[in-house]
This record gives C-alpha cells, sequence and structure tokens, in this order.
C-alpha cells in the first residue's frame, strides 16, 4: 500500500508499521505491530510488540515536523506541544462593552486597572484566571475568578468574534491578549464575579480611569491550584 501526501514535494509513503488501541471505559492500552504488504492482497499485522519510550519520542518528534526551539521568557509557566500558559503583572488596560441591554455602557472605552492574570490557551481555547498576589505564581497558588465578561465557571473565554491567532507559541502570546481587550465584553456566563458590595458594575464603575492598584479584596478565591489550572483540571 503506498500513500500520497503533499508536504511541499513529493513523497511515497509505505505501510510498515500499526498502532491498536484497545480499551474500555476506563483503560486503554496500544500495541506496536510491523506491517506486511502483499502484492495482491490486503497486508498483514505481524506479533503486537510493547511501545517503547524511544518509539514514542520518535513518533512525536516525526509528528510534530520541523518545530524550532523557543526561547521561554520568564512570564511563561508551562508550555506543551499544544499549550501555553503564562501570567501576566497587575496593570492598566482599556476595555470595551456592548450589551444589548444597555448595561455597563458607561464603562465603554474607559481604561481600567486590572488584576494579575493567569492565561491559559490550549489549541484555540483561551482561559484566564485571577491571581491574589502581584508576583509570579508556584503550582500551589491558588488562583481566583478574572472579574470579566465572556467568561464562564472554569475560566475559559467565550470568544465570538475575538480575533485569535492561528498558533501557540510564544511570539504570539501579546496578540492572544490584544484579541481578548479589544474584543467587546457583552455578556455574564457566572452569576457572581467579584465581592464588591455594589456588584460587577459598581466595581469596575469605582475603577474606571483610576490608577491605583485593582482590590484585591473584590477578588473570589477559588480551591484550584496552579498545577490544576494547567492541567486543565
Amino acid at each position: 500500500m503506498q500513500v500520497h501526501v503533499s508536504i511541499g514535494e513529493n513523497h511515497n509513503f509505505e505501510l510498515r508499521e500499526a498502532l491498536l488501541i484497545y480499551g474500555d471505559r476506563q483503560r486503554s492500552f496500544v500495541t506496536r505491530h510491523d506491517v506486511t504488504a502483499h502484492e495482491n492482497s490486503p497486508p498483514t499485522l505481524g506479533p503486537a510488540q510493547p511501545l517503547t519510550v524511544t518509539f514514542v519520542d520518535s513518533l512525536v518528534r516525526s509528528l510534530s515536523g520541523n518545530s524550532t526551539a523557543e526561547v521561554l521568557p520568564e512570564n511563561i509557566l508551562a508550555k506543551s506541544t499544544h499549550m501555553i500558559m503564562w501570567w501576566t503583572p497587575a496593570q492598566r488596560r482599556q476595555m470595551f462593552y456592548e450589551n444589548s441591554e444597555g448595561k455597563a455602557a458607561a464603562l465603554n472605552g474607559r481604561t481600567f486597572p486590572q488584576p494579575p492574570l493567569a492565561w491559559r490557551v490550549d489549541g484555540g481555547d483561551l482561559m484566564i484566571r485571577a491571581l491574589l498576589e502581584n508576583k509570579r505564581p508556584s503550582g500551589t497558588t491558588k488562583l481566583a475568578v478574572a472579574p470579566f465578561w465572556n467568561l464562564s465557571d472554569n475560566g475559559r473565554v467565550c470568544t465570538g468574534s475575538m480575533r485569535r491567532p492561528d498558533s501557540v507559541s510564544v511570539a504570539t502570546i501579546p496578540a492572544w491578549e490584544r484579541g481578548f481587550y479589544e474584543s467587546a465584553f457583552t455578556h455574564s456566563n457566572i452569576g457572581r464575579l467579584t465581592r464588591h458590595k455594589d456588584g460587577f458594575e459598581g466595581l469596575w464603575n469605582s475603577l474606571a480611569e483610576k490608577r491605583n492598584s485593582f482590590p484585591r479584596e473584590t477578588l473570589i478565591c477559588l480551591p484550584q491550584t496552579l498545577t490544576q489550572f494547567a492541567r486543565g483540571n
């Protein structure tokens, strides 16, 4: 059997090995088999062989293509092939609101102090949590609800029309942040976003155009740690 794939130039690939995945609802395992090709009949599988670390490493390298090494800056918290996580210190950012009921209309286009944040991109999904301290977090650091509209309970951003980069890398981090802040905040996906006595609008109205730091005491603390956030738990 031959497979023709266009990857910039013509290559002929021969079927040499096969991986079979067995599993039930709780467990799964993989066996590796040599493949014998036959001219006038389907290929046959050889005896099952256990997977080795060397084989898995070789497979991952071939699937990832000619990816180049990246130098990781200090703001990077975790990174894998398809996921990157970083943090931003407290800063001031402009925010845009567009709600069909006219809620938070007075906040649209104004600049606000932001809490320090932990950001996670996995594939095309962006997730955000707030940090209680303005310093680089560790794996055991407890997180808080990011007090923004457009976020779900797990911190996932409802991106809607948000402009998102096509890839996940150190180089695209500024574009992910820019896309988040330049998109319109349109609605709340969860019941409570802040401990501020006057609620969400009271919080951000009190911060509009202010240069003081974001009030830590208004954040809703979570039992979730940074390590759990990195693992998607």
